[in-house]
């Protein structure tokens, strides 16, 4: 018996404050510019995000289809301050892959 699992493609429905608690903000970095050659946008979102909400939640925000999202966690760094130990958040981010003809433009607010 096989151990893959079949996903069903459900069509999750998201109220606006949730879609707003899921994606937190745009990332602009080196690697996210690249990215937008490529029709991929990179944002940071929640922690408990599925990839199912991220994808509702971009579509809902910026009225745009979303092909795929790819996720990764990254975990704080610890630093110091002042001498003592503290450490950083743990940050999820997602890259998120745009159909052909449709952007968004990260610079401008919703």
């Amino acid at each position: 018996m096989s151990r893959a699992r079949a996903f069903k493609k459900s069509n999750v429905t998201l109220s606006s404050e949730r879609a707003f608690e899921v994606v937190r903000r745009p990332l602009v970095t080196e690697k996210s510019t690249l990215g937008s050659e490529h029709g991929q946008v990179a944002f940071e979102v929640a922690i408990d995000a599925t990839k199912p909400e991220i994808k509702a939640a971009i579509e809902n925000l910026f009225k745009v289809k979303v092909t795929a999202v790819n996720t990764l966690r990254q975990k704080g760094k610890t630093k110091r301050f002042k001498g003592r130990l503290g450490r950083r958040g743990d940050v999820k981010k997602a890259y998120v892959t745009l159909e052909e003809g449709h952007s968004i433009d990260v610079t401008t607010g919703i």
